[in-house]
């Protein structure tokens, strides 16, 4: 009996001994691995953008017109500037890791991007970023008509209209007119999404206008045009245009918030900045060395007239303004709702808000000169303080220490 109490007792002290030799780490490592291979292969299960779509969207955003404005950057301020597009790509990049920091230490402040203004700044600083953040997009929303006012005008040279009592409007004016004509009721539109979709094509746009500067180079005028190492005064503009580049920061929350697993968005962050960095810097040296210090603000405006290449690049660029100025207005809209308490998403107040904004628009777009001053003016005003500042104060706010409450004692003597 007392054997095979012994022998019981042997067996149940031996059950701790097989269990723990088990490894209990590996397998919980395993076991994350798996999920994350499941939340992959099942998006149905879980909403929001997986990973190759969020870089897809992300990229898409980051890089816009200010890819037509490179060459000229580098014009401007010499080769030696393009240390400078370096040093704004690193610093927009951290930032945007900031900007993913102060969204996980406190997710229910921080929804958008005035937010981070008001996380750093109080309800000043709300009002500040918003202030940059809309004036910033009117400006870009501009320089989209501006653009299409240019590149519509060296595809059709001459061309003129005669409206009512003997005024005729001619050249870019009349097409920054056509162009305001057809976006416009794009944004009368509740659901944009479509042309968030057709807005993607500016990818494909960025490739069609760099394989053109290599068939120029190629073709017609060759890579031996002179250039300058070095040009001081022109590094002002040459910083502007930079920081345009990566004006992007203001939906970073928006995509942070849309991802299907956003502990990944430095990853996407990451990918996102260097395509689109090699793109800006390919651009700019190829224009740069193809066209010397005669490249235009536009390095389109260059390209040979009646030209294949020449012709399809202009027409990719100027599809993809048209199918993104409804997304820059659907913002200020919005806003504008919010200021007079108007019903969101009306019919009849959207219809008339977005009307006038973008009635405005070709107004201040053909009395605009240059487009290479616009856009610089966008990047040195209005996107250095938002896109570097805001992001490192709110950042330096989430990780500094709270002031630890006084103990009872303490309170209880003060008063």
């Amino acid at each position: 009996m007392e054997d095979h109490q012994n022998a019981r007792l042997g067996a149940t002290a031996v059950l701790p001994v097989s269990t723990l030799s088990e490894p209990l780490l590996l397998p919980a490592a395993k076991h994350v691995d798996e999920e994350e291979d499941l939340e992959a292969q099942l998006p149905s299960y879980r909403t929001g953008a997986s990973f190759s779509r969020t870089c897809v969207n992300l990229t898409n955003a980051v890089s816009g017109i200010g890819v037509l404005s490179m060459p000229y950057a580098v014009s401007q301020g010499g080769w030696l500037s393009l240390a400078l597009f370096v040093l704004v790509g690193a610093v927009c990049y951290y930032t945007g890791t900031l900007i993913e920091r102060c969204m996980r230490a406190d997710p229910s402040a921080i929804a958008s991007y005035p937010d981070i203004g008001q996380y750093a700044f109080g309800s000043y600083g709300h009002r500040a970023i918003a202030f940059f953040m809309y004036v910033e997009l009117y400006l870009v929303a501009i320089s989209f008509l501006v653009l299409e006012g240019d590149n519509l005008d060296k595809l059709f040279p001459g061309a003129s209209f005669e409206l009512l009592m003997g005024y005729r409007m001619q050249g870019k004016q009349l097409f920054i007119a056509l162009a305001a004509a057809v976006v416009l009721p794009t944004t009368w539109l509740k659901d944009l999404s479509v042309l968030a979709y057709v807005s993607a094509i500016g990818l494909v746009t960025s490739g069609v206008l760099t394989a053109s500067l290599v068939w120029a180079g190629v073709a017609e005028t060759g890579f031996h045009r002179p250039t300058n190492v070095l040009n001081l005064t022109g590094l002002p503009t040459s910083l502007g245009l930079y920081f345009v580049c990566f004006t992007g920061h203001a939906i970073y929350p928006t995509i942070y918030s849309s991802m299907r697993n956003n502990k990944h968005f430095s990853k996407v962050l990451l990918i996102s900045s260097v395509l689109c960095s090699l793109n800006y810097g390919l651009t700019a040296v190829l224009g740069y060395m193809i066209y010397g210090d005669d490249v235009q603000s536009q390095v389109t405006l260059n390209l040979p007239a009646g030209k294949l290449y020449s012709q399809v690049a202009i027409v990719m660029t100027l599809i993809n303004p048209l199918a993104k100025y409804a997304l820059l207005a659907a913002p200020i809209t919005a806003a504008i709702e919010e200021k007079f308490s108007l019903t969101a998403g009306s019919g009849p107040a959207r219809v008339a808000i977005s009307t006038a904004v973008v009635v405005s628009t070709p107004v201040v777009a053909a009395t605009v000169p240059f487009f290479g001053y616009l856009m610089s003016f966008i990047g040195s005003f209005l996107s250095v303080w938002p896109q570097s500042y805001s992001p490192v104060s709110a950042s330096s706010r989430s990780t500094r220490p709270k002031a630890s409450a006084a103990p009872k004692s303490w309170r209880s003597l003060a008063s």
